[in-house]
């Protein structure tokens, strides 16, 4: 791919716009539930600022993230253009300036919580303490705790009970349990994007010495844990939506549940190198899809 350094399209393509559903998708959940269930209570107490603010400090975050294990795999030589398998990354690629990739990560957390800070407004202080974790974790994720085997905690933490459950608190100043249980479901959906890249970077990721999950349990176990994930948050999701009178949230997922099991089907068949992008394209999709099918469930009344 031709790409010019520094150009609008590099940056554009550092972004990464394809892992904006990933952020987008807990957050529209959290906000879906709020809406849903703030029905019950007397006068308009959803508030679309809280909401917007929401899903813009998920994608800046995202945003960020994104950048920054983009510079930190390429210093640590872990982003080698010519031993890479998945999508090319600007750093290592040289379409992004390292010096201006700094630069970058730093207005992209100073942007994240200027976004961020106003939510104080609307859920207290604690929003405060919400925020630091986010961005510490941020940088934690790529330069320490991935390489320990811990991004799938971080990604269930990260993608599913914070996002959603903040999103919820916001509005409402409370985490019932069926909001809890729905922010476990949507953790282990989006986990199965990490899964199937890790799958996929496997023997890269050995020879690196990073011990990812996959690493460490093998790529058979690995098939079995991303085809439980979108079983088991099915599940979860079925039981906390039905009990809480929303029988159309706990169906609607089946037709991602139909596409998780393709997919692994094709990451079977498939089962190493670059092919396996496919089903890196595949599971986002399918990430959103549960998304779209878990809100659309809980607003039609």
């Amino acid at each position: 791919m031709e790409v010019k350094k520094n150009s609008v399209k590099a940056w554009f393509l550092a972004a990464r716009p394809k892992t904006l559903s990933g952020a987008a998708v807990p957050v529209m959940i959290g906000l879906a539930l709020a809406y849903t269930d703030a029905q019950g209570y007397e006068g308009n107490v959803f508030s679309w600022t809280a909401a917007v603010l929401c899903l813009l400090f998920a994608f800046v975050m995202q945003i960020d993230a994104n950048f920054v294990n983009d510079f930190v795999d390429y210093a640590r030589g872990t982003d080698d253009s010519a031993t890479r398998l998945g999508p090319e990354r600007a750093c290592a690629q040289g379409w992004i300036d390292v010096e201006k990739m700094k630069h970058a990560i730093a207005a992209t957390t100073c942007l994240a919580c200027v976004v961020g800070l106003p939510l104080v407004l609307y859920g207290g202080l604690e929003m405060l303490l919400v925020g630091l974790f986010c961005v510490v974790f941020c940088f934690l994720y790529t330069t320490h705790l991935s390489y320990m085997g811990l991004g799938d905690v971080l990604v269930l933490v990260f993608f599913g009970v914070v996002p959603v459950c903040v999103s919820y608190y916001v509005q409402l100043h409370e985490v019932p349990l069926h909001v809890l249980a729905a922010s476990v479901a949507c953790g282990l959906v989006v986990d199965a994007l990490l899964l199937v890249n890790n799958f996929r970077d496997r023997d890269t990721d050995r020879v690196a010495n990073k011990q990812t999950l996959v690493v460490r349990i093998g790529p058979d176990a690995t098939l079995w844990l991303y085809l439980s994930c979108g079983v088991v948050a099915c599940a979860i999701g079925a039981v906390a939506f039905t009990l809480t009178g929303h029988q159309l949230a706990a169906l609607l997922p089946l037709v991602y549940l139909a596409l998780h099991v393709g997919t692994w089907l094709q990451m079977k068949r498939l089962w190493q190198g670059r092919a396996l992008n496919a089903c890196l394209a595949s599971t986002a999709r399918n990430i959103f899809v549960y998304g779209l099918t878990v809100t659309v469930g809980l607003l039609i009344l």
